[in-house]
């Protein structure tokens, strides 16, 4: 099922001294409280959560309040997770009486405030990725003894429908008992709600009675008020029942296909006729089978196109193009959805296996000639729908590689003639690119999440494209009397969504106009045609007093904004600038956090420090770092957020554009070498040096029950004369993998893969690849290596060249951890001991000589380390320059943070791994 989503989480709470009743290892890791000792210094006593939908666009509001009963200073926390298609419109604080607002304004503007809070080292960003459809944003303030605060978030969106519904999705968190606990979402439908239904994932016999559902002509409402003994896990519990998902569904009554409202000069029209003959579709599934797709991937794939075919009309016709390196259509024209054709495809996608490499544009070429011939041959039915469907989980990386060249030559032979759908598989894909290679020729991307449920994922994007009923749309309004028009054409309406234009009216003493609905159906041209009666219809909309007034003008606001935004992802330099100016403009007009505005919120002075600045931006899906990258399998994807150095504050980096498509690592090491290890508990990094002699070798990863090993032996410079340097780098890396009787050795002239007698060796001045069950191996020439060895354990090898002949330097080279969720309790290694995580809390930021590297004090393993903010570059898409990514360094080779010291992790053999 579609789903239109609103989720809100709010999670209250204090970083108290460690005698207190809580401990807190992270942000979000609180600890089960001791019923023996006096509790609730920070009381959160209400969290109010307030929807307001008039049709179909929300507004909504949440509000916290806290008192701090302690006689110290408190800090609390403030989270809430909304809807990756909203748009903030205001947040504020009020600390005992004194409000302090946020404002929006221009992003660079507000960019510049955020440079001069970093350099001072006192700033937090506020919004970051929190899972597949939504975004965390966090504030926290310090409450002095005896004070309360509120806190209150306001955003809107407008509703879209998905198979036949709207839906509402409200992740309910609070993470303690709260004494006024409630939800009220009120819907005004002034077409008439046909049903609404509300459910919760976490209901209990005592809650059941909690959620109250009503709704009558056009106004429903939707409550859920648990008492505080409600919320509770057990009559005794202190711990709270409401953990979950409240979701609420509706939808409207269709007496006529169009419903268009006009208030305070602005329409807005909804278009969704039911009861429809579907018209044939005729679809090209274009699925990547290269070697990144062993495993769990593929298996899912085949269930989606499985399930799909399943479901697929007898009038429809349909052929699959399989790529890697080369391609392979099924068939050498698209085929009738014939019994007999739907059971040999089904053997066919029986059959597909992973190999290969990543070629994206041949495929989608050949997809384009398939189709171009059928419909040339008169094989199709002549009122159809002609789609593309491509899946793929990586980038191009043989054949054209580059996106921008795929774009324009998909771009060119689909001649706005079919509609291309982008499925992005994981997290290893290029996705900006997909979606304007989607959005160019008329359709969307969207994003399979790497997870139990993909298969479900592609079935549920098939549904929605299941069954068209109209083609070529053409919604006309007459030019003398309406302006500004928001998207008025649409090449296909799919059963069970809706199609909504919105616009201004310019002619003040029009009393009626006409709009004409023009599509063809399966059989036939239609038109539809509507009366609009301006002065009637503005005097009903007074009469029933809207529950959120001027809605029209919010709603044709954030449809344009939204549709300014998506043709700039494809516009060409010189229009771009004018979409950008637009969006803009309507951005600070209407008081949208879009992304190219940012809400600036300054909290208040505290004693002995300067005043904060805080940073609210519009995440943008493929230009955030772990939007793309999962933190570990079952936990919501995380932006990469750095703690500014003040503890409990958080800042959210720029993001370099590389990071619009590749993952950030785990762990890793490189240079001379510097060891990083991520955090995703604490949206953070940690990093420490090893410095050895040449020649030794270092155990990087060890697991004894996978029987998966990974060394690195360390080069130097060359030895000039008069020059000491005591640098060093890995210039040989050796894996093993017990199981498989395979050994790996990595050099800076060439791969060499041994299995059993076998002995395979790549050089890198070409590409190669190797792909067998379990294993699969990429060389990207004078680039990188990639391995991975089943689901959940993959790694990359960078080769970092010097120009030839240079007097000191030598090529050597980088490993990085891609993915490391197969790994055992039992892993260990310099990088391998982190892959399930370190608990540490840095608290005593001071500056130092350098105002850019503040030095702190780090708690860990029940050491006190005195640690610095640095820097160190991640090289995977910069091979010369590298990305920086702030950490927090432990000296002494890591002595403190790593178990026992560095010499206990000195090996004797490059293939070394204990039995």
């Amino acid at each position: 099922m579609g789903r239109l989503l609103l989720s809100l989480t709010l999670l209250f709470y204090a970083l108290f001294p460690t005698n207190s009743d809580f401990v807190i290892e992270g942000i979000r890791n609180i600890q089960k409280r001791n019923t023996e000792k006096p509790v609730n210094d920070l009381e959160v006593y209400s969290i109010l959560i307030k929807s307001q939908v008039t049709s179909r666009f929300a507004h909504n509001v949440i509000t916290s309040r806290a008192v701090n009963r302690a006689n110290t200073s408190k800090e609390a926390f403030f989270n809430v997770d909304l809807p990756k298609t909203a748009f903030i419109t205001n947040f504020t604080m009020t600390i005992d009486g004194v409000m302090y607002p946020g404002e929006i304004k221009e992003k660079e503007v507000a960019k510049k405030q955020y440079d001069k809070a970093v350099s001072r080292g006192q700033t937090a960003g506020l919004v970051r990725a929190s899972g597949r459809k939504t975004e965390k944003f966090t504030v926290s303030v310090n409450v002095a003894p005896e004070s309360k605060v509120t806190f209150e978030l306001v955003y809107e969106e407008m509703l879209k429908r998905h198979l036949g519904k709207y839906e509402m999705f409200i992740k309910v968190q609070p993470k303690t008992l709260i004494k006024k606990y409630e939800i009220e979402v009120d819907i005004h439908e002034p077409q008439g709600i046909s049903f609404l239904d509300a459910q919760a994932s976490f209901l209990s016999n005592d809650l059941l009675p909690t959620i109250g559902t009503s709704f009558s002509g056009d106004k429903g409402h939707v409550s859920f008020k648990p008492t505080i003994d409600q919320q509770r896990s057990c009559p005794d519990c202190e711990t709270t029942l409401l953990d979950g998902d409240f979701t609420v569904t509706y939808d409207v009554n269709r007496e006529t296909p169009g419903n268009i409202q006009v208030v305070n000069g602005y329409f807005v029209h909804f278009f969704a006729p039911p009861k429809l003959s579907g018209v044939p579709k005729n679809v090209v599934y274009v699925i990547d089978r290269s070697g990144s797709m062993w495993g769990r991937k593929m298996v899912q794939t085949k269930d989606a196109l499985l399930r799909i075919l399943n479901d697929t009309s007898e009038h429809d016709h349909f052929n699959f193009v399989l790529f890697d390196h080369e391609i392979n259509p099924w068939k050498e024209s698209l085929v009738k959805a014939t019994p007999e054709n739907l059971e040999e495809a089904k053997r066919f996608v029986e059959t597909i296996s992973p190999r290969g490499m990543t070629n994206i544009n041949d495929p989608l070429l050949k997809a384009v000639e398939l189709l171009n011939q059928a419909h040339e041959n008169k094989t199709l039915p002549e009122r159809s729908v002609s789609l593309i469907v491509l899946l793929t989980d990586g980038e191009a990386n043989t054949g054209e590689s580059d996106p921008s060249r795929i774009q324009q030559n998909a771009k060119n032979a689909i001649d706005g003639k079919f509609t291309l759908f982008c499925l992005g598989f994981g997290y290893d894909v290029d996705y900006p690119f997909l979606e304007k290679l989607a959005l160019e020729n008329s359709g969307i991307a969207r994003r399979i999440y790497e997870d139990s449920d993909a298969d479900l994922q592609m079935k549920g994007f098939y549904n929605e494209i299941a069954n068209p009923t109209l083609i070529n749309i053409k919604m006309e309004y007459p030019e003398n009397a309406i302006a500004d028009l928001t998207q008025n054409d649409f090449k296909h309406y799919f059963d069970g969504s809706e199609i909504v234009v919105a616009g201004r009216v310019t002619d003040n003493d029009l009393n009626s106009f006409i709009v004409d609905v023009k599509a063809d159906g399966a059989d036939k041209p239609l038109t539809y045609t509507e009366n609009v009666q301006l002065e009637s219809e503005d005097d009903v909309s007074k009469q029933q007093k809207y529950i959120f007034g001027h809605f029209t003008e919010r709603l044709w606001a954030y449809l344009t904004i939204q549709q300014l935004l998506d043709k700039r992802l494809y516009a060409d330099p010189s229009e771009k600038s004018n979409l950008t100016a637009q969006a803009l403009e309507l951005s600070l007009k209407f008081k949208f956090v879009t992304p190219l505005t940012s809400m600036v919120v300054t909290k208040p002075e505290e004693k002995d420090k300067e005043e904060e600045t805080l940073i609210a931006d519009k995440l943008v899906e493929g230009q955030d770092r772990l939007s793309n990258y999962p933190p570990a399998p079952g936990l919501q994807s995380q932006s990469y957020l750095m703690p500014a150095p003040t503890h409990g504050y958080y800042y959210n980096q720029h993001i370099p554009n590389y990071m619009t498509h590749y993952p950030y690592p785990s762990n890793f090491v490189d240079s001379d070498p510097h060891f990083v290890i991520n955090v995703e508990e604490k949206n953070d990094a940690l990093c420490f040096n090893i410095q050895e002699e040449p020649g030794v070798i270092l155990n990087l990863i060890e697991d004894k029950q996978l029987g998966i090993a990974v060394n690195g032996e360390l080069i130097g410079n060359k030895k000039v004369e008069n020059v000491i340097s005591n640098e060093t780098y890995f210039g040989r890396f050796g894996i093993v993998h017990k199981e498989m009787k395979i050994r790996i050795e990595v050099t800076t002239e060439k791969i060499t893969v041994l299995n059993h007698k076998n002995k395979k060796t790549f050089s890198w001045q070409k590409k190669g690849f190797i792909n067998k069950e379990g294993f699969n191996l990429l060389v990207n020439k004078r680039k990188n290596v990639t391995f991975s060895f089943g689901d959940g354990a993959t790694f990359v090898i960078l080769l970092h060249e010097v120009w030839k002949g240079h007097p000191l330097h030598r090529d050597f080279l980088g490993f990085y951890t891609l993915d490391d969720h197969t790994f055992s309790e039992g892993v260990h290694g310099l990088l391998g001991q982190f892959f399930h995580g370190i608990n540490y809390e840095i608290t005593n930021v001071h500056k130092t000589d350098d105002p850019e590297k503040p030095n702190a004090t780090m708690k860990v393993k029940n050491k006190l380390l005195t640690v610095t903010r640095g820097v160190q570059r991640d090289y995977r898409k910069d091979l010369k320059n590298g990305d920086k990514i702030p950490c927090w360094f432990v000296h002494f080779n890591g002595e403190g943070l790593i178990d026992g010291t560095h010499t206990d992790y000195i090996v004797s053999d490059i293939f070394s791994i204990s039995y």
